[in-house]
């Protein structure tokens, strides 16, 4: 589904900060992605997402070489990948349900194509007795499960993470990997970076580690 190949990445003249990556992730699969603060763990979620382009190398996903794609082609291809970010990024002025349901809502799905789904997420995360809040009424972990809710309304095959977990304690943490766990058993690819390192020890899932912008596979 996802294969690097020779890719480096560098931003304007500067020295590349990713270099010489070569992997694949397998559909269906789920990866820790780690490394020092400043190794490029966000640079590299920018890759998956297609929001950057390589310097170098080529990039495969679903199939198809990212760098031959037209704009509308990748706006389309994105549609399958969802993220998560560690602020959340949620419209204070919107409600829960309004929240999660707006990447629907961009399409120009109207709302009784969506609400029964969006409902049926929201109970799932355990905010079913929350759509109606806003986030700024919200906890930090009620607010990071509504943006995995948002994340994933469209039914990504690919979901990125970067780091979820930052803003919650220990306990939350691992509550909310479990999440992760649970799309990925019914089929969802997980891309999820974190630097913590007792989180990363209680899970048994491969580890891609950045170092010196190069990565490196550990089971």
């Amino acid at each position: 589904m996802i294969e690097f190949t020779n890719v480096g990445l560098r931003y304007g003249h500067g020295p590349e900060i990713l270099r010489d990556l070569n992997f694949r992730i397998e559909p269906g699969s789920f990866h820790f992605l780690t490394g020092p603060s400043g190794s490029g763990k966000t640079s590299l979620l920018r890759l998956l997402l297609l929001s950057l382009k390589p310097s170098r190398g080529n990039v495969t996903m679903f199939g198809r070489d990212v760098g031959a794609l037209d704009h509308d082609a990748l706006l389309d291809m994105r549609r399958h990948i969802g993220i998560v970010f560690q602020e959340f990024r949620l419209l204070d002025h919107l409600t829960t349900f309004e929240n999660v349901a707006l990447p629907l809502r961009v399409r120009g799905q109207p709302e009784s194509a969506y609400r029964d789904n969006v409902t049926e997420l929201l109970q799932w995360v355990g905010l079913g007795e929350r759509m109606d809040a806003h986030p700024p009424l919200l906890s930090g972990g009620e607010k990071q499960r509504a943006a995995i809710a948002r994340a994933v309304i469209g039914r990504p095959e690919i979901l990125l993470a970067d780091e979820p977990t930052g803003n919650v304690d220990p306990e939350l943490s691992h509550k909310l990997v479990r999440l992760f766990v649970e799309l990925n058993r019914l089929g969802t690819t997980i891309i999820l970076a974190t630097h913590e390192l007792p989180l990363l020890d209680s899970f048994t899932y491969p580890r891609m580690t950045l170092t010196d912008g190069r990565v490196s596979f550990h089971d």
